[in-house]
């Protein structure tokens, strides 16, 4: 008796189904998206480099980052250290000075868009960033948040107090006054390692 041959099985439609299913599973899954800050940078350096401008010591607040992710907050030679649920209040008096206090920004009259007029703000204030290398993405996704948090929530109130409803709800020229009353200053230095 003759030995009988396996039959195999027909692979020709295999690269078809395997596309396929390529095809479904590209179609059906969600891909994560990067989670992030949405920074604008700044803008390349021109040819005709001036020297930066000097920055009163009671202008700057100077906030730092460890790689243990500790906050040291310093103002007008005062340091403290701070959790960061109370930087964003920290940062929202640094900003707005209300009671004029003579450590804080100084405060100096501007002319701004209608309806403010000429004001009193704090033109000349820098907040500045500063963190380790090996400081942790979220605790300085954390920080920034809450930097950028407390000028969000001072723009806020000024709409409130001076348009009668909130910001995000403005007109493009209110917003644009509310940006310039309280304007973004948020330096960051190059990571440092500190722990050498």
């Amino acid at each position: 008796m003759g030995k009988r041959k396996v039959p195999g099985l027909n692979a020709s439609s295999t690269a078809d189904i395997s596309f396929i299913l390529l095809i479904f599973f590209l179609v059906t899954t969600s891909m994560d998206t990067d989670r992030g800050l949405a920074v604008r940078l700044p803008n390349p350096p021109e040819d005709n480099q001036q020297d930066p401008p000097k920055i009163r010591e009671r202008n700057s607040m100077i906030v730092n980052v460890n790689m243990n992710n500790q906050i040291m907050v310093t103002v007008a030679k005062n340091s403290k250290e701070i959790q960061i649920s109370e930087l964003r209040e920290l940062a929202k008096q640094f900003i707005a000075n209300p009671e004029n206090d003579p450590d804080l920004p100084e405060l100096i009259p501007v002319e701004l868009p209608a309806p403010f007029g000429v004001q009193p703000i704090t033109k000349n204030h820098v907040i500045s960033l500063q963190t380790d290398r090996a400081t942790s993405y979220d605790t300085y996704f954390q920080v920034e948040n809450e930097l950028y948090g407390a000028y969000n929530d001072l723009r806020d109130e000024l709409a409130r107090k001076s348009f009668g409803h909130p910001y995000r709800e403005c007109t493009e020229d209110e917003q644009l006054a509310c940006r310039q009353y309280y304007k973004c200053v948020i330096s960051e230095a190059e990571p440092r390692k500190y722990n050498q």
